[in-house]
């Protein structure tokens, strides 16, 4: 429950960070935002200004103990919690318990809901993470130390036994939120240090999107002062938000005759550290929020989708053509199914140009999905599962066209193929399918208008279960305000 609140507050404060800096600036020109994996995009990035990007990161000063303390930290709060506040039983932890689960044939899969192993978890991963990232440490050895956290919560957290899928959801989900974390608070600290009259501002933004590194800056004396390590950064982030109604329709699949009607909100936010920098690990990333009224919950999509490695492999004076390996965190929950993934792609990107003010992209993708979960109508496993494991594979395709810098029309198709591991004998079929026309109206705001579907088919051993499709079509009206930070 408590890793519950943190991760709400979390989406809150991006909101946040959104609306309080005063450093951002309009940004009038009409984008488009790939909801798939559209990582490299060099003709936005061109329209965002040419800031001279150096891979020379600055010296840090490596604060093991700090760190190890607040990576335990990490674990030993939401133990006490467990132990003297809600008094769960499966928190009567000892040594005996932590040495027995060392043993490999003690792990299993979990029972705990879907919301707990698919949003809780990867928050919790990001703690670890930021707690080394924050203290010096880079990319990858803050992963290790994530993975480390991980494993120690899974065989000495609980009495249960350790979780496979907690292991995977919290270490791989942890190492993606908490990356792009980092990277949006150093954001917003380099423009406070570029702008002297919004540093306060600019360090509770900060301090709201990570407050591990928000506490360590408190410690450091930091707190409202210019580093070297956030000053040099110089990359951008633009957003969009999206204001409008919905109608969708989860049981006859009719939209038009038997749908319900709801208010719909969407938070894009894209992060460039500039064209140049494509080889290093979230130089480049993609977040979507989407929120709605009137369906199953208020939180309907969270999707991480980051750079891990990338390479030009041609270009000419029409257009460039990438290659980019992807990490992906997706979460969708809706009233015709839910899904989590995390997954790995590569993506070939392509970009024609035709003057300045015209530009068509395309990107066509496939991966690993690593594990992810889907609703089963007949299983209940343990107390609180309905819901099964797999793993598979997952294609992408994105086409986004823009005329003139003013009407823009994307068409994304994301599917995916996976077989179950822990739960029923079956496998899934996903389809996700959106059509997106933007009209710029004025200066930062757009007129967006949007239509498509999510299917989820299970397939199962006939003579045990009948197989199912879910669908989930809607139609989408919305003001949109863009600005780039």
């Amino acid at each position: 429950m408590i890793m519950r609140l943190l991760h709400y507050s979390f989406l809150l404060t991006v909101l946040f960070f959104w609306s309080v800096n005063a450093g951002a600036q309009h940004f009038g020109v009409l984008h488009g935002i790939d909801t798939t994996i559209q990582l490299l995009d060099t003709s936005r990035q061109a329209r965002w200004g040419a800031y001279k990007r150096t891979t020379q990161e600055p010296k840090r000063e490596k604060k093991f103990w700090r760190a190890g303390s607040e990576w335990l930290i990490a674990n030993i709060v939401p133990a006490t919690f467990n132990r003297f506040i809600t008094k769960d039983p499966y928190s009567y932890i000892s040594f005996k318990n932590f040495i027995n689960h060392q043993r490999f044939s003690a792990w299993d899969w979990d029972d705990n809901q879907f919301t707990t192993n698919h949003l809780d978890h990867p928050y919790h991963g990001q703690l670890y993470f930021n707690a080394f990232r924050s203290n010096g440490y880079n990319f990858y050895q803050s992963s290790v130390a994530t993975l480390a956290g991980s494993y120690l919560w899974e065989t000495g957290g609980e009495t249960q036994a350790p979780s496979i899928n907690d292991l995977v959801n919290t270490t791989y989900g942890g190492i993606i939120l908490g990356e792009m974390t980092h990277r949006i608070a150093r954001n917003i600290l380099g423009r406070g240090s570029r702008h002297p009259h919004s540093h306060v501002s600019n360090e509770i933004g900060a301090f709201f999107v990570n407050p591990v590194n928000g506490l360590n800056r408190l410690l450091d004396g930091k707190w409202g002062k210019v580093d070297e390590y956030n000053a040099v950064d110089s990359s951008t982030i633009w957003t969009e938000v999206n204001i409008g109604v919905r109608r969708f329709d989860a049981q006859e699949g009719d939209i038009l005759e038997k749908g319900k009607n709801g208010s719909y909100g969407r938070l894009r936010l894209w992060y460039s550290n500039g064209s140049e920098n494509i080889t290093r690990p979230f130089d480049q990333f993609y977040v979507n929020l989407e929120f709605g009224k009137g369906d199953s919950t208020f939180i309907n999509a969270v999707n991480v989708h980051a750079l891990l490695y990338g390479h030009k492999f041609f270009g000419t004076k029409r257009g460039d053509h990438y290659g980019v390996l992807s990490a992906n965190y997706d979460f969708y929950n809706n009233d015709a199914f839910f899904y989590g993934a995390q997954s790995l792609g590569y993506n070939w990107n392509s970009e024609f140009r035709y003057k300045k003010r015209n530009r068509l992209n395309m990107s066509v993708g496939v991966g690993a999905i690593l594990l992810a979960g889907v609703p089963d109508p007949y299983l209940l496993y343990g107390a609180s599962r309905n819901y099964n494991y797999g793993s598979g594979a997952g294609y992408r395709y994105h086409a986004e066209l823009s005329v003139l810098n003013r009407l823009l029309i994307t068409g994304d198709y994301n599917g995916g193929i996976f077989f179950t591991i822990s739960g029923n004998d079956s496998y899934y079929i996903l389809h996700a399918g959106t059509l997106e026309a933007n009209l710029r109206l004025f200066k930062n705001f757009s007129l967006n208008v949007s239509s498509g579907y999510f299917a989820l088919e299970g397939h199962f051993d006939e003579e045990q279960y009948p197989d199912f499709n879910r669908s989930f079509p809607f139609g989408r009206l919305s003001i949109g305000y863009n600005v780039r930070f």
